[in-house]
């Protein structure tokens, strides 16, 4: 699962307990596009026909959601996924609904242009749309324009469906980086920020683990090849077991993310709940939510490779310093970001909205 999945997990599976029976509708490549059970709720899923602009197309769709919206009470949507906005429209269903609005649309930009009335259609017609974090409200110019009528519901996690670290992956992997690493958990995209990364570990012997696998995985290697650096790792895509076991044993989590496609920043998040100081760059979104400047970590300005270098060698040399952060950033994780609170907020407003 991804950031936006892991979301719609935690919500659906919460929900399901508080008494709410939640359906999923997604796309999926393979051919077997049949409904499973997750976590006590239905996931239904319908075959994926093509993609344009990291777009899933269906025309399965159409049907599978007229078929799930008739029966349901409120009908939550999950922006940005243009094709589900033309969906909402061709179906005509008249139930109560909200969208949770995770990101602006930053790189498609001359598409964005012929998507844009569709789009004000489609939120203007929400019901409520969520923001995650009440800074990504104070800078969409999006959201700005639909202000009143956004809550914000920030994202929560359930450490409890996270598995306990084994003691041989602890031991695997201490042996093999040491009792001092940096690390990154994530998709490896562009806005990522991981180029700079690479280049702010020059000159550092800070060993730098990165987990994760994506479209520029290889440019990045190639670039750490390039410049002879031995001090970063990529691991590539790792079970949740040996996940949880880099979690638990970092030094401190580094999350350089530089553009507003990284609206919130699952596993920042995840850092935080597993009590370690972080690094983040200050871009507008809900990654300045989760690590709060000298308080839970450093924040350094976006694609600024000197300041993060720097950062890193603040927290290296502060031991001290870095672990009161990281106690700090649990204790705002356990008040703020639990799954239950996210969770608790969604159920009452899907009540309201069943209500009208």
């Amino acid at each position: 699962m991804g950031g936006i999945e892991q979301v719609i997990n935690q919500i659906a599976r919460g929900a399901n307990k508080l008494g709410v029976d939640t359906d999923v509708l997604s796309l999926t490549a393979d051919r077997d596009a049949r409904t499973i059970e997750i976590d006590g709720y239905l996931a239904h899923r319908a075959r994926l026909d093509f993609q344009l602009a990291s777009t899933g197309f269906s025309a399965s769709a159409f049907l599978r959601f007229f078929q799930l919206a008739k029966k349901a009470d409120v009908i939550h949507y999950h922006f940005p996924w243009p094709f589900m906005d033309m969906v909402h429209f061709v179906t005509r269903i008249k139930k109560p609904t909200l969208v949770t609005y995770h990101s602006d649309i930053i790189r498609q930009e001359h598409l964005l242009k012929l998507y844009r009335p569709l789009k004000r259609k489609f939120l203007a017609s929400m019901d409520r749309i969520v923001a995650t974090s009440p800074n990504y409200l104070a800078t969409s110019d999006v959201l700005r324009i639909f202000s009143n009528k956004v809550s914000v519901i920030p994202i929560g996690l359930d450490k409890s469906t996270y598995p306990l670290p084994m003691p041989d992956r602890l031991k695997y992997w201490s042996e093999k980086f040491g009792p001092k690493f940096f690390l990154f958990v994530g998709v490896i995209r562009y806005y990522k920020g991981l180029h700079i990364l690479v280049e702010a570990a020059q000159e550092t012997n800070y060993p730098i683990v990165i987990v994760g696998a994506g479209p520029i995985e290889q440019e990045l290697k190639a670039q750490a090849e390039k410049l002879g650096l031995k001090n970063i790792h990529f691991l590539g895509r790792l079970p949740d077991t040996d996940k949880v076991a880099l979690l638990t044993l970092c030094y401190g989590v580094v999350f350089p993310s530089h553009l507003r496609s990284e609206a919130f920043g699952i596993s920042l998040l995840e850092g935080a709940m597993y009590g370690k100081p972080m690094i983040s760059s200050e871009i507008g979104t809900g990654t300045t939510f989760i690590n709060i400047e000298n308080e839970t970590g450093l924040v350094v300005p976006p694609s600024d490779p000197l300041a993060l270098r720097q950062a890193m060698r603040y927290l290296w040399e502060h031991p001290e310093i870095a672990a009161e952060m990281g106690k700090r950033a649990e204790d705002r994780y356990w008040n703020y970001f639990t799954a239950d609170k996210m969770v608790e907020e969604y159920v009452k407003l899907y009540r309201e909205l069943a209500g009208k």
